[in-house]
Order: C-alpha cells, then sequence, then structure tokens
C-alpha cells in the first residue's frame, strides 16, 4: 500500500456568529470563507464528506476509476457473481465504480447490467470505501427512441412540452433508484451522478445538433431542480463534462463551458477526453506523439484552471484507449503528462471507460501485453487504487 496523505483534520470553529456556523455546515471545503456552496444546500453528511475529501485528495493524489467495474470482466459475465479485471490485474479494485443508468425504465440498463445486481455492486464496492459516478445515456420517447439519435425532443421535454410529462416519470424512475441506493446503516450512499454528458457532441439526443444552448441549460436545471426539490434526492453531486473533440483547441474557455448551466448547478467540472489519447491507430500515427501529449495536457490545464476558477472539482470523466493498443499507454500516455506538470496533476479522479470483451476494453485483463505497464502505473505514488483510499465518507 503506498503511503497515504494525513488524515484529515475536522476544522475548529471559535466564532460566535450563529449564523455563519450553520451556512458553513452545509458547506463541503474550507477557502476565505466557507468554501464551495454544493448544488445541494441539503447534502447529506456523508455527500458534503465526500466533496471535501475530494478535493482535499486532490492536492496530491488522482483517484483511477473504471466503467462497469464489478458486472463483468473480458470474457467473464454472469450478472450474479462480481467480476474485476483491473483487481485481477493489479491487486486491487479501481478507487473509483463507473455505472450507467441508462434504459431506466427497463430491467437491464443500457449494458445489459441488471439493475437488481448494479444496486448490490455499488453496495459492495461503497462498503469497501470506493468512490460511486453514474451517468446516464438515456433514451427518448421520440420516434427514433434511442440514446445515439438526431430526434430534437429536448425542447419537448420541458415543461409544457408534449413529452415532459414522460420525462418526469423517467426522473422518478432515477430517484427511486437513487433512493434505493442506502448502506448497511440505511444510510443513502453518495454518488457523483453525470446526466447529459458530452453535451457538445453531435451523437446524443442532447447535444449541440438537436437543441439550443439555452434549451440544454434548462434541461440539466430541471433534471437538478426536480431530483433534488421535487423528490428530495440529498446525495447527490453533479458533474458536467463536455468531449474534447468538439472544442476548436485544447485551451478555448469557451468551448469548455459551452451550454455551462451555472456555478450554482455544477458540483464537478469534468472532460471526456479520448481525442489526444485514444483515437484511431491510424489518426494517431498521422500526429506526432509529442504533438498528441502537449494537447492532452493542455487541455488538462484548462480544466484545472476553469475549475479553480469557479470552486470546482475538476477530473477527467472519461478517458481511455480502446483495446489498449499501446502497451505503455497507462504509463506514459495518461500518467506522464498528468504526473508531469503540477496543475493537471490536481484533478482529483480520472475514469476508464468499460471492459466489453476482446474488442472493447479500456483496462487490461489477465495476460494482456499491457499488464505488466498497468502495474507500474497502480504503484506509481500519484495514482490511487481502492485499498489506497482514505475514508472518504468522513468528516
Amino acid at each position: 500500500m503506498k503511503k497515504l496523505i494525513p488524515p484529515l483534520l475536522a476544522a475548529v470553529l471559535f466564532t460566535g456568529l450563529a449564523h455563519i456556523i450553520l451556512s458553513c455546515s452545509q458547506q463541503a471545503v474550507p477557502s476565505d470563507s466557507c468554501g464551495h456552496q454544493l448544488v445541494d444546500p441539503n447534502a447529506t453528511a456523508e455527500t458534503r464528506a465526500l466533496y471535501r475529501n475530494l478535493k482535499n485528495v486532490a492536492e496530491t493524489h488522482v483517484l483511477f476509476g473504471h466503467q462497469d467495474a464489478l458486472a463483468y470482466g473480458v470474457g467473464r459475465r454472469d450478472n450474479m457473481n462480481s467480476f474485476s479485471d483491473v483487481r485481477d490485474v493489479s491487486g486491487s479494485h479501481p478507487a473509483l465504480y463507473g455505472w450507467d443508468i441508462g434504459h431506466i425504465a427497463f430491467d437491464n440498463n443500457i449494458d445489459s447490467i441488471p439493475f437488481s445486481q448494479m444496486i448490490r455492486f455499488i453496495k459492495e464496492g461503497h462498503t469497501r470505501g470506493g468512490v460511486i459516478t453514474i451517468s446516464w445515456h438515456e433514451m427518448h420517447n421520440g420516434p427514433d427512441k434511442q440514446v445515439w439519435s438526431r430526434d430534437p425532443v429536448p425542447a419537448l421535454m420541458l415543461p409544457g412540452g408534449e413529452m415532459h410529462e414522460e420525462f418526469r416519470e423517467r426522473l422518478d424512475m432515477v430517484g427511486d433508484f437513487f433512493s434505493a441506493l442506502r448502506d448497511n446503516n440505511g444510510r443513502p450512499i453518495p454518488v457523483i451522478f453525470r446526466p447529459w454528458h458530452e453535451h457538445n457532441g453531435d451523437w446524443f439526443w442532447w447535444g449541440n445538433h438537436n437543441t439550443t444552448e439555452e434549451e440544454f441549460v434548462s434541461l440539466w436545471q430541471y433534471t437538478v431542480h426536480y431530483l433534488r426539490d421535487t423528490l428530495s434526492v440529498n446525495h447527490l453531486l453533479y458533474a458536467i463534462s463536455p468531449d474534447r473533440s468538439r472544442m476548436a483547441t485544447a485551451h478555448c474557455h469557451n468551448d469548455f463551458l459551452y451550454a455551462y448551466p451555472g456555478d450554482e448547478y455544477v458540483d464537478i467540472i469534468g472532460l471526456d477526453n479520448y481525442w489526444d489519447v485514444g483515437r484511431s491507430q491510424s489518426h494517431l500515427d498521422s500526429v506526432p506523439r509529442k504533438v498528441q501529449d502537449s494537447l492532452f495536457l493542455l487541455s488538462l490545464r484548462t480544466l484545472v484552471e476553469i475549475a479553480e476558477e469557479r470552486n470546482k472539482i475538476p477530473a477527467l470523466t472519461e478517458t481511455g484507449n480502446d483495446c489498449v493498443s499501446e502497451n505503455d499507454w497507462f504509463t506514459k500516455r495518461l500518467l506522464r503528462p498528468i504526473k508531469e506538470d503540477p496543475q493537471a496533476s490536481k484533478i482529483a479522479y480520472l475514469l476508464v471507460w468499460r471492459n466489453a470483451w476482446k474488442t472493447h476494453f479500456f483496462a487490461p485483463y489477465p495476460g494482456h501485453d499491457s499488464a505488466a505497464d498497468f502495474v507500474r502505473f497502480r504503484e506509481d505514488e500519484l495514482i490511487l487504487f481502492e485499498d489506497d483510499l482514505p475514508p472518504m465518507y468522513q468528516k
């Protein structure tokens, strides 16, 4: 196990101003006053602690995450037993577990994981101290009914639109799912919720080809208001994550903040970046490696800069190289640019996508040529896996 950061010290307040004490009790990170106001001022104590600890850990470490870990591994799946290629290669589960609630109206999610089993896996990871993040590849009720569609439906889902009632029903199901996530003591399990991701792209129905910037902002804000204020789901941190591929440059603030719903609606500013590190081999061969690395680093520096300006947590919410085509990808392409730059290394976590099958995976499985490099990545002092984590849900 790596040497961990010192235990987080509880802040001791000596002020006699009761209203400041009350206000700070619902804040996450001490600063000149009380720090960041969470999107949900009534967030549970464990959710506030998660935010505070993520921000503190990010000063010295980066959490490693993997999508659909526990649900299956390359060549292994039965929806009953948990599997983890990450654990079997590295000796530890990931620190961050990524899940998706797309197809919330059905028994199985978009990746064919039964929701009942997903709940069990989420509880399992949380019990060991892992962090949970959930995205939402949701279908819609328009003609195409797919997440990857060009039906111009977002405006129809807002209040007054003909699809609004169906949308509210989906949100009710989302609320029920989140409410079912409870630990062994009955306390809600904190979740980093990342809806409507990659909204600056043109591949999802909520993307910029189907909706105006104003309509997307309304969709995001309505989602927050309904879950938080109508359903009283108070254990969520909200993460927004534009996609690097639709940014004109790696250092364009306007592109990063396209359709940004406002600071009061965001806790974590993320970035999905396969573009600079994981595109097709034919493209990678056409761009000098130094250029790729410099663009990746610049995108992370810009992400951290924007997050710090707004007192948010920065995170590399999705990344990866499909099939891990470079055997040193984890240490050279992913770790080195982050580790060698004091600003880029301030991201709180990074998440690689799922291990679906032998032609679609983002973490090595036992016997893969990149396994040894992944172990070196796991052993680096900067990177935290599950068994390196300090308590993430305590003050």
